[in-house]
């Protein structure tokens, strides 16, 4: 936790006193008694993330090919191939199970 001095606007420094620990301003006289355990928390608000494939519309228009789902074996998945990292690293290949009752993602 930060506190600043409130007449100067330094950055306080906690220093024990003759009474305990105590906030103390290291260019003016200015003190700040600590009487009970100060704390606060403050989360940061996450941003959205976007979908990397696009979402659901991404996969109306895909080929399909013999890959077999390692979830329930069908046969045939959607795949598509997206360029994820640098131009000289392989495209990375997206799989969506075929059957419709798994619809299982995966990627190679």
């Amino acid at each position: 936790m930060i506190l600043f001095c409130k007449t100067c606007g330094n950055v306080l420094k906690v220093e024990e006193g003759s009474s305990g620990l105590q906030f103390a301003c290291n260019s003016c006289p200015y003190i700040f008694k600590i009487a009970r355990k100060i704390s606060s928390r403050t989360y940061p608000k996450l941003k959205e993330l976007d979908d990397v494939l696009g979402g659901s519309a991404a996969w109306e228009n895909v080929d399909s090919t013999e890959e077999r789902c390692p979830k329930c074996t069908h046969p045939r998945a959607y795949f598509m191939q997206i360029q994820t990292r640098s131009a000289d690293e392989p495209m990375t290949t997206f799989y969506k199970c075929c059957n419709p009752q798994c619809g299982h993602n995966w990627r190679e």
